[in-house]
């Protein structure tokens, strides 16, 4: 696999682009597109929350009854959510002109949305911004940046990634694009997520292994506690590489597949993690020697949720109290008296606790190492050979400022 630039353009047969259509009422870009030049197997994951968007239902059916998608349209500034009928109606409007627009069936157009919760969708704007996104789609990786932007709410940065990888000696490409700042939370943490590839595979098989790579990557990482109504991931495969088809996991290249779907998942999970809002710090949990993945997984998330945790990562404080109290309450069983605790980052690392207490640490060398970014936690549980990572930010003034102003 070869780390290469690029986003959801990177894949061969993929055009993209994103503009400012008026949907918040500035020149921030606020709409963009993603088309395949043809069909494409598809697989998604969605919210488990009970309150989710229109574009969210849509989705699933696409997603779970269509042949094939072959587009996807994107707004921010307004979620289409607690919308009602009307905002089940106005996605099937919207997938009707892009049908209508690209020559391609309404049901295979993707449609999602992100911002503000309970607006409908201004629909005159939207449906001329899809003519205009049409005319505009291009498929250099300038064209996807400006789609990556456009999706983008209280992000401050564009968050994409691409890779190659060999199938039987065909190379295949993946990029993704992905936006995510607050209402982030394990369980499909808040966002919105577009994967591409060239690659030719069965859709049962696209989907088994995303819905594998979402537990450890977009479900393992937390800014606030909450949890959206649209989140949303979706991929699409257009097998334009022209690799021999991954049929099943014993398939010739599908470990290749699956190293490359795990790395562009962790990738944009991290770039999220460490855009939340107000953060100056991205924070990486590593909760190694459990007994099982679930225990690892429950103590690793506990410490990187916790807010007096979060709290302390931003004042570079190895208050580690703070992580084993966080342990503690998780409802993971384990022996606070063995556990053993790292700060570590580009300015090194040091252990801070063993066997539950603190050892003799340099105050000043731990706030040296928790002033850089990324910052990883580490407890040693000692109780088997399993390990799982969480992925945070610190807790900033700023974080709640940009939530209070959200919508003026």
């Amino acid at each position: 696999m070869e780390i290469i630039n690029g986003g959801v353009t990177a894949a061969k047969g993929f055009l993209a682009t994103g503009i400012n259509v008026g949907i918040k009422n500035n020149v921030k870009k606020d709409m963009a597109m993603v088309f395949s030049r043809t069909a494409c197997v598809t697989a998604g994951t969605f919210t488990t929350n009970k309150v989710y968007a229109a574009p969210v239902k849509w989705d699933r059916s696409v997603v779970y009854n269509s042949e094939y998608a072959q587009a996807v349209v994107i707004n921010s500034g307004v979620a289409n959510a607690c919308t009602g009928e009307e905002g089940l109606n106005n996605c099937k409007a919207l997938a009707a002109k892009a049908g209508q627009e690209l020559s391609i069936p309404a049901d295979s157009v993707l449609i999602a949305s992100t911002g503000v919760i309970g607006k409908q969708l201004p629909m005159d704007i939207m449906l001329g911004g899809i003519s205009r996104l049409k005319g505009l789609l291009g498929e250099e990786l300038t064209d996807g940046e400006l789609a990556a932007e456009a999706i983008m709410t209280t992000d401050t940065v564009k968050k994409q990634a691409a890779v190659t990888f060999d199938v039987a000696g065909t190379k295949v490409t993946m990029g993704g694009m992905c936006k995510g700042s607050g209402m982030i939370h394990p369980n499909m943490a808040t966002m919105l997520g577009f994967i591409t590839t060239d690659l030719k595979i069965e859709k049962s098989v696209l989907q088994k292994a995303l819905s594998a790579i979402i537990a450890d990557t977009f479900n393992m990482i937390s800014v606030d506690g909450d949890t959206s109504t649209n989140d949303t991931v979706l991929v699409l495969a257009n097998g334009e590489a022209g690799n021999a088809e991954i049929t099943s996991e014993n398939s010739e290249g599908y470990k290749e597949f699956y190293e490359a779907l795990l790395y562009i998942c962790t990738e944009l999970a991290k770039k999220i993690a460490g855009d939340g809002e107000g953060a100056t710090c991205l924070f990486e949990v590593k909760v190694i020697n459990a007994s099982d993945k679930e225990q690892a997984k429950i103590l690793s998330k506990s410490i990187v949720t916790s807010s007096l945790t979060k709290a302390a990562i931003f004042g570079h404080d190895a208050n580690w109290g703070r992580i084993l109290c966080a342990m503690g309450y998780s409802s993971a069983d384990f022996d606070p008296e063995k556990v053993d605790i790292y700060f570590e980052s580009s300015a090194g690392r040091i252990k801070i606790v063993e066997n539950g207490t603190a050892t003799d640490y340099s105050e000043d060398e731990a706030t040296k190492i928790l002033s850089q970014s990324p910052v990883t936690a580490i407890a040693d549980v000692k109780m088997g050979n399993a390990a799982a990572t969480a992925w945070g930010c610190d807790l900033t003034f700023d974080y709640v400022k940009i939530n209070a102003d959200y919508r003026s």
